[in-house]
């Protein structure tokens, strides 16, 4: 379900710059067509945690996955701008809310198996982010744009059955028995744990819908080599993140968190002052090394917070965090064109230093381990 969700999101970043052509508009237009992207995402993310509560975050899950291989297709086939907008809306929304019900699901699958599997977890969706942007472009070049999102449509539900009947009974139930039903936490902590997780996600989320354009506008990159951007990103984040959980277990939530929002704020830096696509790129991929465990540290201290159930914390912190991932990339946009996009990834770098200044605030992340 990660890769599936990682594979869709990762094709969607090659098709931003097409957007551009396909409707003859400018860049401040592709920022408020991406800002519709985010609200999707926001408006199904509370959502999900409230369906969750009623129906448990398995049958969630499955649900949006069932529409996962739909809006990616709906978006390439709209003929104008009208049609356009609800296509990405709802690509927005399925893809956040089956992120929420995704995490969720391995929050409460650790604790089944007593041990972490949530850096794993987003590794796969790294892998399947790099996938689909990697391959994205490349198709896109070669087959045009509606034959890539049909292609990706077509994977992405074959993905989706492999997992389909091998999610377990995850859900978190109260003494009673019954399914604890969603409600807006009163510990202020969790939202502090938000605010880290919006401060990790507004440059993941940058990287994935302006990389591209930061190598073809500022760089002079080709569409083919510019979707590399997030997809070398994605690549080193699915590599760290499959030994994630090992680097936690020795160093600490705290510590690891600490170390690695500083390599991610270093390389988002690198890439805004490279002088070539080639060199930006590999900032990207330095970047992805140090971004790669900060939202699974994070979701795990969530998931894991004293005196709040785990289908709500981690919907509230998705939620919080998404907005900076889904929302705040729009406004990027506006300062690229004005400020060019070099100057924005060297001022993103400072959300990711801030985050290692806060990182004793994920030490229940440790939690999950402590059960080990």
């Amino acid at each position: 379900m990660f890769f599936a969700n990682g594979f869709v999101t990762g094709s969607w970043a090659p098709q931003v710059p097409v957007l551009l052509s396909r409707f003859d508009i400018a860049e401040t237009v592709v920022g408020l067509l991406i800002l519709i992207f985010g609200i999707g995402a926001l408006v199904a993310m509370p959502t999900c945690g409230w369906l969750m509560g009623r129906h448990g975050s398995r049958a969630v899950l499955r649900g949006f996955a069932a529409l996962l291989g739909l809006v990616l297709p709906a978006v390439a086939l709209a003929p104008n701008l009208v049609l356009v907008i609800p296509a990405i809306f709802a690509l927005g929304a399925i893809v956040g809310g089956m992120d929420v019900a995704m995490n969720t699901h391995a929050v409460e699958t650790e604790r089944q198996l007593g041990r972490a599997i949530m850096s794993s977890s987003h590794g796969f969706w790294s892998l399947g982010g790099f996938a689909g942007s990697a391959t994205g472009g490349l198709l896109i070049q070669n087959t045009g744009h509606i034959m890539q999102a049909l292609i990706v449509g077509a994977i992405a539900y074959v993905l989706v059955a492999g997992a389909w009947l091998r999610l377990v009974d995850g859900e978190i139930r109260t003494t009673s028995g019954k399914r604890e039903p969603f409600s807006f936490p009163k510990d202020p902590l969790i939202y502090l744990v938000g605010i880290v997780s919006l401060f990790c996600m507004i440059p993941e989320g940058s990287v994935l819908e302006w990389g591209a354009l930061h190598l073809q506008r500022s760089l002079g990159a080709e569409i083919g080599l510019a979707g590399f951007a997030f997809g070398g990103f994605a690549v080193t984040m699915a590599i760290m993140r499959f030994i994630g959980d090992g680097i936690r277990n020795r160093f600490g939530a705290v510590k690891t968190l600490r170390v690695s929002a500083l390599i991610a704020g270093v390389g988002v830096l690198m890439a805004g002052l490279a002088p070539n696509p080639y060199m930006a790129i590999a900032a990207f991929a330095f970047a992805g090394i140090g971004v790669a465990n900060l939202v699974p540290i994070v979701f795990s201290a969530a998931g894991n917070h004293a005196g709040v159930a785990s289908a709500t914390a981690v919907s509230v912190v998705t939620t919080m965090g998404y907005s900076g991932m889904l929302v705040a990339p729009s406004a990027i946009g506006f300062i690229g064109e004005h400020l060019g996009f070099p100057v924005v990834f060297a001022g993103l770098s400072l959300f990711l230093f801030v985050v290692s200044a806060m990182a004793r605030i994920v030490k229940r992340a440790d939690f999950v381990h402590s059960q080990e």
